[in-house]
């Protein structure tokens, strides 16, 4: 598939895709993104952090190591995985936290006590496969990053989002706010790109 698909493309994979079974859990990847989307909305969170709830997954499905890569001993880094796909697409609002989405679960693990256990045991294998649990200097560190805090929002739900029959609404839903954070990315990279032509301008008068 091209890097660069478009937001039609993307709602298809994760329609199309969907199906497959989410890690060693007993829902689909698509259940897992709509409840761990809902339980975003639900908490007021903005339009951003919602549609990164959306894909924050999408590397699981654009790989071919299989369903089972964590009982491999793979790490699939799908965290990166999706950003390659979702870069262009969408701001940094959205790209941040699902890049520190992973390393979010570390910082969690490190910092609140019982964490870790509350994981389910595909999570739990699957965090030592990603690097372990933060040292206390790493994740102090890491939530001083830009987005880390959003990040931890987001991992909380996404470990939140493994319930069996958890009613959501369809991914037709959130369409209307996935295109207009595409949009608001266009906007943005317009802007960008009428700012430099009038400093290049400028510097020729």
């Amino acid at each position: 598939m091209k890097m660069k698909p478009d937001i039609k493309t993307i709602i298809s994979i994760l329609s199309s895709k969907g199906h497959i079974q989410y890690n060693q859990e007993s829902i689909s990847q698509l259940e897992h993104a709509l409840q761990c989307a809902t339980l975003a909305e639900t908490a007021k969170a903005n339009n951003e952090l919602i549609v990164a709830c959306l894909f924050h997954d999408l590397g699981h499905l654009i790989h071919d190591l299989g369903e089972d890569a964590a009982n491999k001993g793979i790490n699939d880094h799908h965290e990166y995985r999706s950003i390659k796909y979702l870069k262009h697409l969408f701001g940094e609002a959205v790209i941040e936290p699902i890049r520190l989405h992973v390393e979010a679960k570390r910082y969690l693990c490190a910092t609140k006590p019982n964490y870790f256990s509350s994981l389910s045991p595909a999570s739990q294998q699957s965090l030592e496969l990603q690097g372990g649990i933060f040292s206390s200097d790493t994740a102090a560190q890491f939530i001083h990053q830009p987005y880390a805090k959003d990040a931890v929002k987001l991992r909380i739900w996404d470990d939140q989002a493994k319930v069996v029959g958890f009613k959501t609404p369809d991914l037709k839903h959130f369409t209307q706010i996935i295109l207009e954070e595409g949009k608001r990315k266009k906007e943005e990279e317009r802007n960008k790109k009428e700012k430099v032509d009038g400093d290049s301008n400028s510097n020729q008068l």
